[in-house]
């Protein structure tokens, strides 16, 4: 087609002004904002303390445990920046409490609440010690404070977890559990934060032994409520524990599983039931029963051996 007679041709034109700058305007794209106080967390911290913020992420429920730990890192994030400006920094004291049923995963929040506070220089270890009555109580007199004073020893740096710590209460004022708790006291006076004492167990027995001593309730200000896992958490439990051995759970076997633990979460009789452990003991119940099942058949493939099916799930009172 040939250009009209008002206007010049193309090749003219460009010639005309050789020298032209075209000028392209471009929208700036659009940052994401984080969505969740967790990924807020992952783009405000260090890489070393994302990842293991990441692995605090993956275990399943645990809300409480998880905003405790977001909310100190976002309190020493803001002392660095109260630093620049010369204030006063806040210094928090993190002894703690855990309160729940068995199998709600107390140790496992322990251990992982050592890996972060190393990574965030609240801790210059991380280890984590884990001992009961019968660690700290001696024999005799002086037995008591000797052992309490050695496993804080070996704490220092890291956390000493001491589970169903009411029982240090249980023998009375004659007790040398008693002698334990005074020496624990002392020590969280002498040595402030170079470690962490976490004082583990049932949620009504907790508060008990917390009345019956005054001078803990203020020296361990954290109190974290453990809640029992919800029928589906422990269907995703499950799938997790057998895929990590490297086994599955057939559609069947699974929905077998889900309506054991629904009748055992609403069952009125069930006390202090076990979560988590006793998911994990169902399956190694199962994984033992499949075994057994399959030494009727001479040559099972890889979808065998793998897969556990309904009939490796057996209650005495199903």
């Amino acid at each position: 087609m040939k250009p009209s007679g008002n206007q010049p041709p193309a090749d003219s034109m460009a010639d005309k002004a050789p020298h032209r700058i075209q000028v392209v305007f471009r929208r700036p794209e659009k940052v994401k904002r984080p969505e969740t106080l967790a990924d807020t967390v992952r783009t405000t911290a260090p890489g070393n303390v994302a990842a293991a913020f990441d692995e605090l992420e993956r275990l399943i429920g645990l809300r409480e445990a998880k905003k405790l730990m977001y909310e100190i890192h976002a309190l020493l994030r803001l002392n660095k920046e109260r630093e620049k400006h010369n204030l006063k920094l806040e210094k928090q004291v993190y002894h703690m409490v855990f309160k729940g049923n068995p199998g709600t995963g107390k140790t496992t929040v322990a251990r992982l609440f050592g890996k972060l506070f190393r990574e965030m220089g609240i801790l210059s270890k991380g280890h984590l010690i884990e001992v009961e009555r019968a660690d700290l109580v001696g024999e005799f007199i002086g037995h008591t404070a000797q052992k309490t004073r050695d496993l804080i020893k070996k704490a220092l740096g890291g956390i000493l977890f001491i589970d169903e710590a009411y029982s240090l209460a249980r023998g009375g004022e004659k007790d040398f559990g008693k002698e334990a708790i005074d020496c624990l006291t002392k020590a969280l006076e002498d040595h402030g934060n170079d470690f962490v004492c976490i004082l583990a167990g049932y949620t009504d027995e907790m508060d008990s032994f917390l009345e019956l001593n005054p001078g803990l309730p203020s020296r361990f200000p954290i109190q974290l409520r453990f809640a029992d896992y919800t029928v589906d958490e422990l269907i995703s439990i499950a799938e997790s524990m057998v895929e990590g051995k490297e086994y599955r759970l057939s559609p069947s076997a699974k929905e077998k599983l889900r309506q054991h633990l629904m009748r055992k979460r609403h069952d009125v009789f069930e006390v202090n039931f076990s979560n988590a452990r006793y998911v994990r003991n169902a399956i190694e119940q199962a994984i033992r029963k499949q075994a057994v099942r399959l030494l009727a058949v001479p040559e099972p493939t890889r979808d065998d051996v793998m897969t556990l099916q309904p009939e490796d799930f057996v209650w005495s009172a199903s």
